[in-house]
């Protein structure tokens, strides 16, 4: 079964340059009331390695709340955290893109699709609010 990227991400194309993207992010998450953990630059990084990449960053973001119920759940659900929004420029577009939470119930049965739609509709908010 080939799996179609709509089933696990959500992506948005925005007008805003890719700095603009990753600061607008930053602020969505902060907004919403979730703790950011780390960012990454793929781009810089990859480049210290001597590999030539177009901008991609990767930003880790975990809401106290839904991190907690999940993992009283199954521990093993640490491996999908935390929540990642990459901000990323393909084509000469500057995208944003989220996984969507829902895939955790499909890996994690004891997790109900209502439990993980709230996250993803959170997860979807800061996406589009940071558009």
């Amino acid at each position: 079964m080939k799996m179609n990227s709509d089933n696990f991400s959500y992506i948005i194309e925005t007008d805003k340059n890719f700095d603009e993207a990753v600061i607008s992010v930053l602020k969505a998450v902060e907004q919403k009331g979730w703790s950011l953990f780390q960012v990454y630059d793929i781009k810089e990084r990859l480049a210290a390695k001597g590999f030539d990449q177009k901008p991609l960053k990767i930003i880790e973001i975990c809401s106290g709340k839904y991190a907690n119920q999940f993992l009283n759940k199954n521990r093993l659900i640490s491996l999908c955290m935390p929540c990642k929004i990459n901000v990323l420029e393909e084509n000469g577009k500057v995208k944003i893109v989220g996984m969507k939470p829902t895939m955790i119930s499909q890996f994690f049965p004891e997790v109900s699709k209502n439990e993980t739609e709230l996250v993803e509709k959170d997860i979807i908010e800061i996406i589009n609010n940071a558009r």
